[in-house]
């Protein structure tokens, strides 16, 4: 984007290792470096080398250091926070990534389209689909002792919703390092279908069929993200709860997957049906 300039890292190396006990980090420099690289990435579309190939000692400490910034600098160019993710839920998506722990990223309020949009295919680099649902909150939750329970208070309402996958770093041999530092692989997402409150219906049982071209694709139910799709959002408020940070009152928590990213192209159209919780489609121009 335009008018985007490099804040500093907002913690220092002694700080994490007063804090954290960790020994070796990457330098503020090439912390920025690579922000910098993501940035360009996302204008130009063309992904940067695997980060983990260039820099192995890179801990997942540092992409979320590497994410922050990313953030800090988007937002100083205007985009707004509308939310979080939280990705890597399932076994299907841990699956089909060979990752096996859950990561987050961070939702601009332009990342959030309607039903039936129209979407230009060529604004993402390798776009993927996955079926989700979305938690929309009308309090705070704040870790580090959050609950399912809490965030079932807390929550407004849910409703289906599909996530665009996007990447600025190249696909092949990522490893959550990689994934982290690229907001979690979050390009965008589209809300639809019938918002119900979170004790209206067992969320453990919304399924979802997904089709693309009017062919069957992916099938699932939302009891595959950790048991309960309410489970990842405690699970992150936990998560960001040490680094001063919750989640606000207003913002769409993405909850993960319960089927494995499906590839689109350019001319496909999206089709996902959640049953009693209706429909979302969407079509990539």
């Amino acid at each position: 984007m335009d008018g985007i300039t490099c804040p500093s890292p907002s913690r220092s190396p002694s700080a994490r290792q007063d804090q954290e006990g960790f020994s070796d980090m990457l330098n503020d420099e090439t912390i920025t470096s690579i922000a910098d690289e993501l940035v360009e990435a996302g204008r130009s579309r063309t992904p940067v080398k695997r980060l983990t190939s260039r820099y192995p000692e890179m801990t997942i400490e540092d992409s979320y250091r590497v994410q922050n910034l990313w953030r800090e600098r988007h937002e100083a160019a205007g985009r707004r926070l509308a939310g979080r993710k939280i990705g890597l839920t399932s076994r299907a998506m841990q699956a089909a990534t060979g990752i096996t722990e859950p990561d987050y990223g961070i939702i601009f309020d332009d990342m959030v389209l309607e039903n039936a949009s129209s979407i230009e295919w060529k604004q993402y680099t390798h776009p993927r689909v996955e079926v989700e649902l979305a938690f929309v909150l009308k309090e705070d939750i704040t870790g580090p002792n959050a609950t399912i329970f809490d965030v079932l208070r807390a929550t407004e309402y849910v409703t289906p919703a599909l996530e665009i996958l996007d990447s600025r770093i190249e696909m092949e041999g990522r490893t959550i390092v990689d994934t982290i530092s690229d907001n979690a692989a979050m390009g965008a997402m589209v809300l639809g279908g019938r918002p119900v409150a979170p004790d209206a219906v067992d969320l453990r049982w919304v399924a979802a069929i997904l089709y693309k071209n009017h062919v069957v694709e992916e099938t699932g139910v939302a009891a595959g993200v950790l048991n309960h799709p309410a489970s990842g959002v405690h699970w992150l408020a936990n998560k960001i709860a040490p680094h001063g940070d919750g989640l606000k009152a207003g913002e769409i928590i993405l909850a993960g997957s319960f089927t494995r990213p499906m590839w689109v192209n350019e001319g496909d159209t999206v089709f996902a049906d959640y049953g009693e919780l209706g429909t979302i489609t969407c079509h990539f121009a």
